[in-house]
């Protein structure tokens, strides 16, 4: 079990990506990745998210090698990528995921990925999904979480799922079916304090799930009352740990109980917060978690 004083933070893409956020008019950072590595590093960070496109662009400016030279230089242990889509679908989006998987399988093998990504089944109006899109086919996304998770065995990677409360996996049960239902050794579940508190999913299920299903853990907060819808409140209003009323140590006890010991990611998406300078967003979002899982862990004399 890993004490405080071997916490390891990994910042999520859209904590240190700046002015953009999640389907928005670009994901593109405007800050370099050298940029983002220097901060995070300076700061303290020991992990990094990337997204596909970002990588994408990276890879064509500077090459895929001098990107894991800038994370290795800059003590950044562990890189982790978002968000491949549809991978349990038919037709064209199949085709269209596919293609993406294959090319985040490359990218694993020469950035050393820790984890990749992987979406439930969201909305084609994120923000007003159908009852019909929120209706998991469990059988068929076990079987296709399986396939996922085996093309990222032979990358060198892992696959985590992420529940999120306007999606297909939107409860623990859901959640648990499909990566239980799989039964891979390279695949998990992505635990985030928000999606678990806006679903209403109390954290006792989070300590109940067995630690080998907790693949990544996600830290960041909220006001207690949602604002807009729950994705407008999703990409616009998150708070940084402790600054919001969602309960971190209980959710930080529930993710220990399960025996998970690997980076804590956090993913701030706020309005006001991406447009600061980007080693304030760095040095604020650091030291907001640290103090929170510094509590955690003093709390337990761990």
């Amino acid at each position: 079990m890993t004490n405080r004083n071997e916490i390891e933070l990994l910042a999520s893409y859209f904590t240190l990506a700046g002015d953009v956020y999640p389907f928005g008019p670009t994901e593109l950072s405007p800050f370099s990745f050298r940029e983002r590595a220097e901060a995070a590093s300076k700061a303290g960070w020991k992990g990094m998210g990337l997204i596909h496109e970002d990588v994408q662009v990276n890879a064509a400016r500077i090459g895929l090698k001098e990107m894991k030279k800038i994370a290795d230089d800059n003590g950044i242990r562990h890189l982790e990528l978002e968000f491949l889509p549809n991978w349990f679908k038919d037709g064209e989006l199949r085709v269209q995921s596919d293609a993406m998987r294959r090319e985040m399988m490359e990218f694993a093998v020469a950035l050393g990925l820790r984890d990749i990504k992987v979406a439930p089944g969201l909305g084609a109006d994120i923000a007003h999904p159908t009852e019909a899109e929120l209706t998991p086919d469990i059988s068929r996304m076990a079987e296709d979480f399986y396939g996922v998770c085996e093309d990222a065995r032979n990358a060198g990677t892992n696959i985590v799922l992420e529940i999120m409360p306007f999606s297909s996996v939107r409860t623990m049960e859901t959640a648990r079916a499909i990566v239980e239902g799989a039964n891979h050794p390279n695949g998990g579940l992505l635990i985030d304090i928000w999606h678990v508190s806006r679903g209403n999913i109390p954290f006792s299920k989070v300590a109940e799930l067995p630690g080998r299903f907790v693949g990544a853990v996600e830290l960041d907060d909220a006001l207690a009352a949602q604002e807009g819808t729950l994705w407008e409140d999703t990409i616009y209003h998150r708070r940084l740990p402790g600054e919001g009323d969602l309960d971190q140590q209980g959710f930080i006890e529930a993710v220990r109980a399960t025996g998970y010991d690997g980076p804590w990611g956090v993913e701030i998406l706020s309005e006001t917060y991406r447009k600061l300078p980007l080693e304030e967003m760095a040095r604020r979002s650091f030291e907001t978690t640290m103090a929170q899982l510094t509590q955690a862990f003093e709390r337990t004399g761990a």
